[in-house]
C-alpha cells in the first residue's frame, strides 16, 4: 500500500484537493480570498512534493507507469498550474464560481499526469478524455459572455472530431497487431500500409490538440474566447503534456516506424512555423496574437521531435517546455493584468506602456524575448537545443528553414516591444497597481526566464533523469 501511494503521490494528491475543493463548496461558504490561499498553498506542496521519491515502477499490468522523467514533467505541469493561480488572481477573487474553476482545472491536471504515465492505449484514451472534457468546461467560465460560449463549441467540436480520429486510430493498431500495450506494440509494427493508415490517424489527433497546421482552425477563436487564466492552461499545460507525450509516444512506441513519422513531422512542423509567423505577423488582438505565436512555437517543437535520438531529443522538448511555461505565462499574465484594469486587449492599446507601468513592460518584454529565442534569455538555449536536437538527422536544409522561421518571428516579437518602450501616446494606460499575488507570481517567471537558459545545470539535470531510466 505505501508503495501504492508512492508511485501515484501526484495523482493522489491531486485527487485529496479536488475532493478538499468539494467539500468546503458543500460546506460552510468562505470568502474567495481565503479559498484562493489555501489553493495555492496546496498547489505549491504537490509542486515541490513532485521531486521527492521518484523512481521507476510500473501498476495494474503496467497500465499505469512511471519514471523520474515522468515525475519531472508532472512537476512542470504543476508549476504552471500554481503559477496560474498567482498569476490571475485579481480574476480568481472576483468570479463566484472559484472552487468550481479549480475542480475543473485539477480534474484536467489529473488527466494529464494520468496520460504520461499511460502504459496502453485505453489508459491512454480515458486520460485524454479526463484531460479535455473539464477545459471545454472551463472556455465557456464567462457565462455572461456570447464568445465564451463560442469558445466552449469550437473547443467540444474540435476535442469530438478529434477523438473520433484517435480511436479510429487505435482501432486499426488492435486490429492489426492484437495488442495496445506500448511495451507490446513496436515488435509488431513493420510500416504496412494499413499500419501507416493508423498512424496518420493517431498522428492527426496529436496535431490537434497541439495545434499543428493544418488542425490548428480551432486555436485563436477558443483562446480569443476564454478567460486569460482558461486560455494560458490550454497555451502551456495542456499543449505541454501533449508534447511530452507526443514524443514518447513516437520514441518508445512507433520507433519501427521512424521513417514514415520523421516526414510526416518534417512538413508539418515547416508548415506550422510558416503559418503561425505569416498569422501572428496580421494581428492585433493580444489573446490572438499569442495564440499564433504558440502554434508556431508548437513547430519548433516538431523540430527537436525530429530527432529521434533519445538522448537529446526528449530532453530538448522537456527543456524547452519548461522555458515556454515561463515566457508565455508572463506574457499572458501581464496581457491579463491589462485587460483586467483597462479592458484593452489590442496591441495598439501598449503604445506607452513603459512610461506608466515598467514592470509590467519589462516582464512582458523579457517574455517576448525568450519566446523570440533571442540571448541571454532562456528562449535562446531552448530553441538552440531543439535546432540542436532536429540537426542530428543531418537534415540541414529542414534546420535552416527552421532557422528562418526564427528570424521572421522577430519581426512581430519587437513590434510589441516597440510599441511597449518606444510609441509615443498622449494617453497612455494608467499606472495599475498590481496585487502581490500577482506580482510574486511574475517576478517567478521573469526569474525563470532568465535563470532557465543560464544555469547550464537544468538542462544536465534533465539529461540525468532520462539516462536514470
Amino acid at each position: 500500500m505505501s508503495e501504492f501511494i508512492t508511485i501515484m503521490k501526484s495523482e493522489l494528491m491531486i485527487t485529496a484537493i479536488i475532493f478538499l475543493l468539494l467539500f468546503i463548496k458543500l460546506g460552510k461558504a468562505i470568502s474567495n480570498d481565503a479559498l484562493l490561499v489555501i489553493i495555492q498553498v496546496l498547489l505549491l506542496l504537490n509542486f515541490i512534493g513532485g521531486f521527492f521519491m521518484n523512481y521507476e515502477a510500473s501498476i495494474f499490468d503496467d497500465m499505469y507507469q512511471t519514471t523520474p522523467m515522468i515525475a519531472f514533467q508532472k512537476s512542470i505541469l504543476s508549476l504552471g498550474v500554481y503559477l496560474i493561480s498567482l498569476l490571475f488572481a485579481d480574476w480568481f477573487k472576483q468570479t463566484d464560481h472559484l472552487a468550481e474553476f479549480f475542480i475543473l482545472m485539477l480534474s484536467a491536471l489529473l488527466g494529464m499526469f494520468l496520460l504520461l504515465s499511460s502504459g496502453n492505449f485505453l489508459m491512454f484514451y480515458l486520460s485524454l478524455e479526463l484531460a479535455t472534457i473539464p477545459v471545454a468546461a472551463l472556455a465557456n467560465f464567462d457565462l455572461q459572455k456570447k464568445i465564451s460560449s463560442e469558445a466552449a463549441m469550437k473547443m467540444i467540436l474540435s476535442s469530438a472530431f478529434s477523438s473520433g480520429i484517435l480511436l479510429f486510430g487505435i482501432s486499426i493498431v488492435y486490429g492489426v497487431t492484437g495488442t495496445i500495450s506500448f511495451a507490446l506494440l513496436p515488435a509488431f509494427l513493420n510500416g504496412s500500409t494499413i499500419q501507416v493508415l493508423a498512424l496518420v490517424f493517431l498522428f492527426s489527433a496529436f496535431a490537434f490538440k497541439l495545434s499543428i497546421v493544418p488542425f490548428h482552425l480551432w486555436t485563436a477563436d477558443v483562446y480569443e474566447g476564454s478567460p486569460f487564466a482558461v486560455t494560458s492552461f490550454l497555451s502551456v499545460i495542456s499543449k505541454g503534456a501533449i508534447a511530452f507525450v507526443f514524443i514518447t509516444t513516437l520514441y518508445k512506441v512507433f520507433q519501427p516506424m521512424h521513417a514514415v513519422w520523421y516526414n510526416i513531422v518534417m512538413v508539418l512542423s515547416i508548415l506550422t512555423m510558416i503559418i503561425g509567423n505569416l498569422f501572428a505577423l496580421r494581428q492585433q488582438s493580444i489573446k490572438r496574437f499569442l495564440a499564433f505565436s504558440s502554434i508556431a512555437q508548437v513547430g519548433f517543437i516538431l523540430v527537436g521531435i525530429s530527432s529521434n535520438v533519445e538522448s537529446s531529443g526528449i530532453p530538448s522538448v522537456v527543456y524547452f517546455v519548461l522555458i515556454y511555461t515561463f515566457s508565455n505565462l508572463a506574457a499572458f499574465g501581464v496581457a491579463a493584468i491589462i485587460a483586467a484594469h483597462s479592458g484593452k486587449e489590442n496591441i495598439e492599446d501598449y503604445k506607452g506602456l513603459y512610461q506608466t507601468n515598467p514592470l509590467l513592460s519589462w516582464v512582458l518584454a523579457l517574455a517576448l524575448f525568450s519566446l523570440a529565442g533571442i540571448p541571454p534569455t532562456a528562449g535562446f538555449f531552448g530553441k538552440l537545443f531543439l535546432l540542436t536536437a532536429g540537426a542530428s538527422s543531418a537534415n540541414y536544409a529542414f534546420i535552416t528553414i527552421a532557422a528562418l522561421n526564427m528570424i521572421v518571428s522577430l519581426y512581430y516579437y519587437l513590434k510589441v516591444i516597440r510599441s511597449v518602450f518606444m510609441d509615443k501616446n498622449e494617453n497612455p494606460i494608467s499606472k495599475i497597481t498590481v496585487n502581490p499575488y500577482t506580482k510574486f507570481g511574475l517576478i517567478i517567471c521573469a526569474v525563470g526566464i532568465v535563470f532557465t537558459g543560464l544555469l547550464g545545470r537544468i538542462y544536465d539535470y534533465i539529461v540525468s533523469l532520462l539516462q536514470s531510466q
